[in-house]
């Protein structure tokens, strides 16, 4: 069979126009432009859905101008790089800041948190014979975008981890790459002329700010303190202030102080909040490029930030390639072809494992659960760890998170999230805990280590004696059936956890059919951990026992599948809601295989979508098919139909329980490879309209998103 495809592939720095493509014996041969042939053997069911692509690299992700040179179109992708202590640098392919959120260094000044924009762009502009070529886009306040140098985009690609774009300036080819240095507040800007018949003119003006990444600035006159250095400058907003350090390589520099009023932020206005930003021109930078010739421009928190880019690339891709290494290596000897799909998640998931440091874990770890505004919650990080740490073959790093936040607890409870301003934790959840068990048994059936849960068997003891006796919000073991019972007026407990003032919206007071079920797998895990290290174990099993022979109570015979809660105060809740998938895909069900054949059948019916599961069904007449609006609109359909693509891993798990079709359940994931070149380019969105397209909203990259689909694939490689 011969096919004649009408694309290319590109990856790294090697591209093949493929001219023909044949099909023997599930091997693919790809004849490239260069007249070279490559053969790769692929499982044939991964030839289509975006999951074709080497096997060694990340997939390749490439933009040309037909939609790099769209403003709408390259406006709503973007980019995202990150330094492993909770700083980033993010913006769009089209270069203009559509976000508060948006800059080239937003520095976690108090790691993981205490974010706050310092470099908010660069304009760049390239005066190339006699004419000028500016390559930055901004959008005004009254409308108007301009300049519109995303016209000269002829490629952007993701590079590794690496956003790279390609301008062409009538012959001559400029490339721009931009990265951070894992574990300092660092972001590297490298320009490098590729093609040119005369020298090129690059002229870049460093636009800075010093705010909390949550609000915007109005400047009213503001003065910050601009030193000139070697082949830089140091800026200060104020006195107490952590120093911006803008170097370079080789360029000359000219200080400024120039500020520009009334950027327009569209995503803001989309979201009903403040759309305007101001930013000060603090520098300008001005080098004269040869063919073949590069400039470095660094932005940093570091006083002595290394300037060598060629030194800092490598050691930015040495990490990246080590990733993919441990990945690899931890893949079992007789394992299946990995889609380079994978690979692509696998580096995506290390933006979210930041350090979080504490007296007794000084290299303690977290996870950011979201970006651009998630801080390190408890419950994300739990549900994200076995995906983002265990599976791709780094369970130190879920060693370290474990005993980090076992040193939080209190009262029997994980805190729900760690406010930016390092103010106490807030412990306003009934799941996270229970979460951290199913976290632990993760580990501990990769591992084995008997050490650490000696370590941590007082505080888990803890945990169920206060879940057992009552702790905080009504959070207790009701004796009549052994479920557990969460919740009190104006406080939101679970992951559906939306409130706007007073205003609560899924309140889900009373035994909630996931708690439950994680309750049930937590003194299930408890009583095998317990007896793996000699404590009693007979208790555990007991009260586990007593809910396994009660659970019956979630089944409703006359929908064929659960209730969402029991024992609310308006009774029984029998909402078709996604959260029921949990008593199927979670280790331990306490449900008949009947049930549980019931349950995968409902939500895939109703909830089902391309990338989740949605909140709620759209038969309900509290469905909200669209997610957007102010805060309060937008918080209103956040769990009432919206729909969330973490989601997507349970069920795909479930199917495979109840059907053992590895192949057919695996058609699931399918669609989230095809997404990788959307909204978040490179990652995975949290959440998407409930209605069809099913546009996605949210953070663009979301933890618990990327560690659901990848173990998700890993169980039905397993399979």
């Amino acid at each position: 069979m011969l096919i004649q495809p009408h694309f290319s592939l590109y990856s790294g720095r090697i591209e093949c126009f493929i001219l023909a493509l044949s099909v023997q014996n599930t091997k693919f041969y790809y004849r490239c432009r260069d007249r070279a042939e490559i053969s790769v053997t692929h499982k044939a069911e991964w030839a289509v859905g975006g999951f074709m692509g080497e096997a060694d690299m990340p997939m390749g992700i490439n933009f040309g101008r037909e939609v790099a040179g769209d403003l709408t179109q390259s406006e709503a992708r973007e980019w995202l790089v990150t330094n492993g202590i909770g700083g980033y640098a993010s913006g769009t392919v089209a270069g203009v800041l559509t976000r508060r959120y948006h800059g080239l260094l937003v520095a976690a000044l108090k790691p993981p948190l205490g974010r706050t924009l310092m470099l908010a762009k660069l304009d760049d502009t390239v005066l190339y014979g006699d004419r000028f070529y500016p390559l930055h886009t901004n959008r005004w306040a009254d409308g108007t975008v301009g300049p519109n140098g995303y016209r000269h985009i002829e490629r952007f690609t993701l590079d590794g981890t690496v956003p790279t774009w390609h301008y062409a300036c009538a012959d001559a080819l400029l490339e721009k790459r931009i990265w951070m240095q894992p574990g300092a507040n660092t972001t590297y800007v490298h320009y490098q002329l590729h093609r040119a018949t005369q020298p090129l003119t690059l002229t870049l003006k460093a636009m800075v700010n010093y705010r909390d990444y949550h609000s915007n600035t109005h400047s009213n006159g503001w003065r910050m303190t601009i030193v000139p250095t070697d082949q830089g400058v140091h800026v200060s907003a104020f006195p107490e202030a952590v120093q911006l350090n803008l170097l370079s390589d080789r360029a000359e520099v000219t200080p400024a102080h120039d500020w520009y009023y009334n950027y327009e932020l569209s995503e803001e206005r989309n979201r009903g909040l403040d759309d305007r930003d101001d930013h000060l021109h603090a520098a300008t930078f001005q080098v004269t490029l040869q063919p073949g010739e590069s400039l470095t421009l660094v932005a940093s928190t570091e006083q002595k930030a290394d300037r060598d880019g060629e030194a800092a690339f490598k050691i930015r891709r040495s990490y990246d390639q080590k990733l993919l290494g441990l990945w690899k290596s931890n893949r079992p000897v007789d394992a299946k072809d990995i889609p380079a799909f994978a690979n692509r998640l696998v580096l995506a998931a290390d933006q979210f494992i930041v350090n979080r440091s504490t007296p007794e874990e000084p290299h303690g770890k977290t996870i950011i659960a979201g970006y651009h505004w998630f801080g390190d919650w408890g419950r994300d990080t739990m549900i994200s760890l076995p995906g983002l740490t265990l599976a791709t073959g780094r369970p130190e790093i879920a060693r370290s998170i474990l005993r980090t936040f076992a040193r939080y607890v209190d009262q029997g409870m994980l805190p729900n999230r760690f406010p930016d301003a390092g103010e106490t934790p807030e412990y306003n959840t009934v799941d996270a805990t229970l979460w951290y068990f199913e976290a632990l048994r993760a580990y501990y059936g990769v591992t084995e280590d008997d050490d650490l849960v000696q370590e941590l068997f007082p505080v888990l003891a803890e945990i169920i004696e206060w879940h057992c006796k009552g702790t905080r919000y009504n959070i207790h073991l009701d004796p009549t059936d052994g479920l557990l019972y969460a919740g009190e007026q104006g406080v939101q407990l679970t992951w559906m956890d939306a409130k706007v003032g007073d205003w609560v919206v899924t309140p889900r007071i009373g035994k909630p059919v996931e708690v439950n079920a994680l309750w049930y797998n937590a003194l299930r895990t408890m009583a095998k951990l317990t007896r793996r290290i000699g404590k009693p174990h007979q208790e555990y099993e007991a009260i586990a026992d007593r809910i396994g022979a009660r659970f019956v109570r979630f089944w409703n015979s006359d929908l064929g599948y659960c209730y969402d809660v029991l024992d609310s105060p308006n009774g029984d809740d029998a909402s078709l809601r996604p959260n029921q998938i949990f008593a199927v895909s979670l280790p331990e069900s306490p449900l008949t295989p009947a049930q549980q054949k019931g349950v995968v059948e409902a939500c895939g019916r109703a909830l089902l979508t391309s990338h989740g599961l949605r909140s709620l069904s759209p038969d309900d007449p509290q469905y909200q098919g669209h997610y957007g609006g102010d805060q309060r609109q937008r918080d209103g359909a956040y769990h009432q139909g919206t729909v969330w693509g973490w989601l997507l891993g349970p069920f795909v798990l479930a199917h495979l329980r109840v059907y053992n079709n590895p192949t057919r359940a695996r058609e699931f994931l399918e669609p989230m490879a095809n997404h990788l070149h959307a909204h978040g380019v490179g990652s995975l969105s949290e959440i998407f309209d409930g209605d069809a397209p099913m546009i996605p909203n949210g953070c663009i990259a979301q933890a618990w998103t990327v560690a659901e689909i990848l173990r998700a694939w890993l169980g039905t490689e397993h399979a």
